[in-house]
């Protein structure tokens, strides 16, 4: 590209893979630009994660993660019939997995549901997490949407969840439990 403004856009369409033209709020656009959200929100988070050894654990994770994600919006921007230029795989989901299992033995174990928050870097963690969820949302009304892709946001807004608290407990930040009102 020469430029990076095209104003191919300005009409409030924008392309997919392959070449379609679609609305800007179509379901897709939706899906995919609320990934893109959820991704820049970890970068937000990783920028947030003090220079320190002990970290250098979750600070991999959540740059693979942010990898991932543009596998995930590849797949979320390509119509029937194209080619998804970067396919997502069951070794991706697997290893979100695995990540979720390795933070998560060294956390205490939930007995109540906790308010987000914490560190900077955990209550960063925790928006990204909803992002995920709405990005989720999202991708259950495209039709051809595949099951990898559901499965891996399902996943990563766990193990969002998981490195949140994980940081928290790190940062030495205390988990606030929920404690219903009562009037």
């Amino acid at each position: 590209m020469a430029k990076i403004y095209t104003k191919t856009g300005d009409q409030g369409y924008t392309s997919l893979t392959g070449g379609k033209r679609v609305k800007k709020n179509e379901s897709m656009v939706e899906a995919y630009g609320t990934v893109d959200e959820a991704n820049s929100m970890i970068g937000l988070a990783l920028a947030k994660i003090d220079q320190n050894n002990e970290l250098e654990l979750l600070k991999n994770m959540l740059l693979n993660v942010q990898h991932d994600l543009f596998h995930v919006g590849a797949e979320l921007s390509t119509p029937v019939g194209e080619k998804v230029y970067w396919p997502l795989n069951t070794k991706q989901i697997e290893r979100l997995e695995q990540y979720i299992d390795k933070l998560d033995q060294e956390l205490p174990q939930l007995q109540q549901f906790i308010l987000p928050g914490g560190s900077e870097a955990g209550a960063t963690l925790h928006l990204a997490r909803t992002m995920i969820r709405r990005a989720e949302r999202n991708a259950i009304s495209i039709p051809q949407i595949k099951k990898e892709a559901l499965a891996y946001l399902n996943r990563c807004s766990d193990f969002l969840f998981v490195a949140a608290r994980w940081i928290n407990m790190k940062s030495g930040k205390k988990e606030n439990h929920f404690t219903p009102v009562q009037y």
